[in-house]
């Protein structure tokens, strides 16, 4: 079966029939409050005072509610009437917004706490619209929520990436935007348990809580910023002309069936410079 976003842009796939499973769906609703209180925990919000949260892509008020049962306060914002008049229907006590994401929020600056996005970041990866381009949509994004956030806050994005350069594309323009923090994933090795959340956090470089499910030894993934990911990526490969570089290129040469001399002590040593 097909993702969702690519069978019809947000705000006619979660029409009225896809909206109504949202309240009769026992296990749609157990997933989506599991997702939301590990996102919350995720936000580490002060236990002794109520915050004031945004929830992107809140659709019929699920994650809502569990950011009530917290004793926090929320506003709403999705892309589908439908799921909006459904939120209306259960009478959650959230504020609710009409929009669309990939046009940035329109929120005054440092309005929240917090923020946190469950199943909806993947969307903006998508081009509905030919004149949609997701880097820019993206970007827009990113700032305006960069913008509307108190300084020392996070958000927490629980997403489904389609591949790694979907997971690139999404962390290098919230880098831009300004964000640090970086990917965690939860369950790595399950099939069924493993899930994705994007911890973005607006008070300088932090480390990223510990995943669920993973060993001591597993790490995930982190961006501070562009400069640090460029160095990552060069500091993984081995310098020019040493043996570990000679050694590899050898054995390179040796799978396609080139004759290659055997390695010795000497490989990769420097030779004296000759009088």
């Amino acid at each position: 079966m097909s993702r969702p976003e690519h069978q019809a842009p947000p705000e006619i796939f979660y029409g009225t029939d896809e909206a109504e499973k949202y309240t009769n769906n026992t296990r749609i609703m157990s997933i989506q409050s599991e997702m939301s209180e590990r996102a919350l925990e995720l936000l580490a919000l002060p236990e002794d005072s109520p915050s004031y949260i945004l929830d992107i892509g809140c659709g019929s008020g699920l994650s809502g509610e569990s950011i009530e049962e917290q004793g926090h306060v929320w506003v709403g914002i999705d892309i589908a009437p439908a799921m909006l008049q459904v939120a209306k229907e259960r009478e959650t006590e959230g504020d609710f917004l009409l929009g669309d994401m990939g046009e940035g929020m329109p929120f005054r600056p440092g309005a929240f706490d917090g923020a946190i996005s469950i199943s909806a970041l993947q969307w903006l990866c998508n081009r509905d619209k030919s004149y949609h381009k997701p880097g820019k949509r993206l970007y827009t994004f990113f700032s305006t929520l960069y913008a509307c956030l108190s300084r020392g806050s996070r958000a927490v994005f629980q997403f489904y990436p389609e591949s790694s350069d979907q997971v690139e594309l999404i962390t290098s323009m919230s880098m831009k935007a300004g964000f640090t923090g970086g990917v965690l994933i939860d369950y790595p090795n399950s099939s069924k348990a493993k899930k994705f959340f994007l911890v973005l956090m607006t008070g300088g470089n932090q480390p990223l809580p510990k995943a669920l499910g993973v060993d001591e030894t597993e790490e995930s993934a982190i961006f501070e910023n562009r400069r640090e990911r460029i160095k990552q990526i060069r500091g993984s490969k081995n310098a020019k002309k040493t043996k570990d570089w000679i050694k590899e290129r050898k054995e390179r040469a040796r799978r396609k069936g080139k004759d290659v001399r055997s390695d010795s002590k000497y490989t990769g040593r420097k030779r004296k410079v000759a009088f």
